[in-house]
């Protein structure tokens, strides 16, 4: 049965209520009875069919106790009681579902954000198409106030994009040529020429909007249980309703205890909240993956943070290069840069942007090269052996660190950068010093994380040491491990399980992927919401912003907090009511009116989260003053 129809019945059934009101101050006794009696049958068809459709399934449903109930009360010839309680169960569902939809408000206005049509060049002639049509490799132009309809790349243009439907983030974001660019997102002012790269389905808006159906559809453990608890419950109610009839013999307290009994504010009070927490955290950028995502999240006590691109904004500049043994500089760039193109870590496109800064757009193709994971890589170019990567790394390659070397490498640490070495032959030819910042917010998230609960907070990274105590120290963390494998991660995220710890990993979602599956609960900066970042973390931060970290945990607690308010105010409305029943006090049509208003109040107080914004904080309250930090491997 639609809402449409719901709503017709109801109001059919409401107004038969009020003609046999009518006919009963009248002295119309016939009339009255009559009309109540075609409110019941009305309104009770529904009931029995959904209660049969349930019996089918071998599922005892709440709609079977009401069928019961009503189909008892028409035997007994207590009409008035029949047709008040199948109104007012009808009515009561219908108000469900109208204050139901809030909760689900979040999602139903990012998917009002979906583009409708394109703006597309094909054959030197721009046509609009319907945003669904457009393909890969479209040549898409964007206006003032349109919607960028598939995800891709800017090849012409600038403006300012509104990217909330993508990262819950309200300032607009400047774009330019080369930049990314995300289906769903608004151009606030200017003209932009895009590349389509990913459309239709593909794209990371129709993703996220597929993700949030998928969480708010999902059950967290709480409501598992509630769901096998009603499945006993309702036939031991009817079980328990046999018994009171045989003590009592009273028909009439046997079918209001029936209907009383019903679990309905009991059953919804754990989905109402996750569904309302869900959409929350979507229209924040906050992506959690189901229910269970959000009962982890609230019990952590333990976080564990990656530092470069998680800690500190991942966008590093290279700002020294130091040359040896009568190495160019400018060539020791070039040969790094052209071995790191092959590299997808935040270091290699650091030193290949750095050389295309510099004007060096032809770089090389490297040969034969080998991805040391956590530490470098080896390759050739234009016939020269390279190693690049961590001290490390190249003494277990045989290559001598020279005294002056190694000495302007630790103060190049000290400074707070990240150092990259570089050899060829055998021979230390060159430092690359990289420095990255601590991100803004992330004081003020460190902070809001222990106000919620959160006991120690801990830095696991591959860079130096110096770097990360660096940037351990200035945000006040709890320890720092570094110059860590990503196995070594793991190792640790374990240990501090085993220990007994509810530990939560957030990292980039690449080289942290074992590490934040290895957690309790692992959260992925995934600004542009890549493929690794969606699929290997529970939780996705789509702006990148570490504020939303801590209201993501905030939220979490609180969603959990009103799952506990919601279920303690069902047991407890139902007990009172149950007693009410059999100390003679509550009778079947003011009994069916109070479960109703119960189940509303549970719904109402749910809705409470859709609005609720602790945990957030701005990034001017860290006061970090710029300074830089090492942009290490991890």
């Amino acid at each position: 049965m639609t809402g449409k129809q719901k709503a017709r019945i109801t109001a059919v059934t409401g107004g038969l209520l009020a003609l046999a009101l009518v006919f009963h101050f009248t002295g119309l006794a016939g009339w009255n009875r009559a009309a109540l009696i075609a409110s019941t049958v009305i309104a009770g068809t529904p009931i029995a069919l959904k209660a049969f459709q349930a019996l089918r399934m071998k599922a005892f449903s709440i709609e079977l106790l009401v069928t019961i109930a009503v189909v008892g009360a028409l035997f007994i010839g207590e009409y008035t009681e029949s047709a008040a309680v199948t109104f007012l169960f009808l009515f009561g569902a219908y108000l469900e579902a109208r204050t139901l939809e809030k909760t689900r408000s979040s999602l139903k206005s990012l998917i009002d954000m979906a583009p409708q049509e394109a703006t597309i060049r094909r054959d030197g002639k721009e046509i609009v198409i319907p945003a669904d049509e457009v393909e890969e490799g479209d040549l898409v132009i964007i206006r003032s106030g349109g919607k960028i309809p598939a995800d891709g790349r800017v090849i012409g243009g600038t403006a300012h994009l509104n990217e909330a439907a993508i990262t819950g983030e309200s300032k607009p974001a400047g774009k330019r040529t080369g930049d990314p660019v995300f289906s769903g997102t608004v151009v606030d002012n200017g003209y932009l020429e895009i590349e389509a790269e990913k459309v239709g389905d593909d794209t990371t808006f129709a993703r996220i909007i597929e993700l949030v159906e998928e969480a708010q559809d999902s059950k967290t453990k709480t409501q598992k249980f509630l769901e096998k608890f009603a499945n006993i419950y309702t036939p031991g109610i009817v079980v328990l309703a046999v018994i009171v009839w045989l003590f009592t013999r009273n028909i009439e307290l046997t079918l209001t205890f029936l209907v009383i009994a019903c679990p309905g504010a009991l059953v919804i009070s754990a989905p109402v909240s996750v569904v309302a927490g869900i959409g929350n955290g979507a229209r924040n950028g906050v992506l959690f993956k189901g229910g269970e995502s959000v009962e982890k999240l609230a019990k952590i006590d333990t976080v564990v943070f990656d530092k470069t691109g998680t800690l500190t904004k991942g966008r590093p500049e290279v700002t020294a290069i130091d040359a040896f043994s009568g190495t160019d500089a400018e060539e020791l760039l070039r040969l790094v840069a052209a071995a790191e193109t092959a590299s997808e870590h935040h270091l290699g496109r650091t030193i290949v942007a750095e050389a295309r800064r510099s004007g060096m757009d032809g770089l090389a193709k490297p040969d034969n090269v080998e991805i040391i994971k956590g530490h470098g890589l080896t390759a050739e170019v234009s016939g020269i052996p390279l190693a690049v990567g961590t001290r490390r790394m190249l003494e277990q390659l045989g290559v001598d660190i020279p005294a002056e070397a190694e000495r302007l490498a630790v103060e190049r640490e000290k400074a707070g950068n990240t150092v990259v070495f570089a050899a060829t032959g055998g021979k230390l030819r060159g430092i690359l010093s990289i420095a990255d910042q601590i991100r803004p917010e992330a004081a003020g998230a460190v902070r809001e994380l222990r106000r919620n609960g959160v006991k120690e907070i801990i830095m696991l990274t591959g860079d130096n040491r110096h770097a990360a105590e660096h940037v351990a120290r200035r945000l006040g963390l709890d320890a720092v491990h570094a110059e860590l494998l990503p196995e070594d991660k793991v190792a640790y995220v374990k240990k501090l399980k085993e220990e007994g710890r509810r530990v939560a990993m957030a990292g980039d979602g690449i080289n942290d992927a074992p590490a934040i599956a290895a957690a309790d609960i692992g959260l992925a900066m995934g600004e542009g919401g890549t493929d690794i970042s969606m699929e290997t973390a529970d939780i996705v931060l789509m702006a990148d912003r570490l504020d939303q970290f801590a209201h993501a945990h905030s939220l979490a607690k609180a969603t959990v907090r009103n799952m506990k308010q919601n279920t303690w105010f069902a047991v407890s409305t139902v007990a009172l009511l149950l007693a009410g029943v059999l100390l003679g006090k509550i009778f079947l049509a003011s009994g069916m009116l109070v479960h109703e208003l119960s189940v509303l109040l549970v719904i109402l107080n749910a809705i409470r989260l859709v609005r609720y914004n602790g945990g957030k904080t701005e990034p001017q309250e860290s006061r970090l003053p710029a300074e830089p930090v090492g942009a290490g491997r991890g």
